[in-house]
């Protein structure tokens, strides 16, 4: 019959390193376990956005620029979904802003690591 052990990892290796590797073991009074692969992935972490403001009709090309934005999964503004991303670089994303309602909003960004801090835009 398997065993489960269930574990957390220390606290902030992840929010504030980039992506790093390791085993993880199991010691018991019988000895220790063979190592299995864990992989701490980096919170990302958004520091601008060009342009800022854009129309209610969306469709306004924005470029984010941060950190630990490979694999993202996600750019939201404020609720809703960018109209499409791709990602240029660790440290650019260039996406399309959906339609929207005047005023601002938190645009963010989704990785396997986490949800970024936002970034405010403004829609005119």
């Amino acid at each position: 019959m398997p065993i489960q052990v269930s574990a957390d990892s220390p606290t902030g290796r992840g929010a504030r390193a980039a992506a790093a590797s390791g085993l993880v073991t199991a010691t018991t009074a019988g000895g220790t376990s063979n190592g299995v692969s864990y992989t701490y992935v980096a919170v990302p972490t958004l520091t601008t956005i060009t342009p800022n403001a854009g129309p209610v009709a969306g469709g306004t090309t924005v470029v984010l620029t941060g950190t630990n934005l490979t694999g993202a999964t996600a750019v939201s503004f404020g609720a809703t979904p960018a109209t499409s991303f791709s990602v240029d670089s660790d440290t650019q994303i260039t996406a399309v802003a959906p339609a929207g309602t005047a005023g601002t909003v938190l645009v963010t960004v989704t990785t396997p690591g986490g949800t970024s801090n936002g970034v405010f835009y403004t829609y005119v």
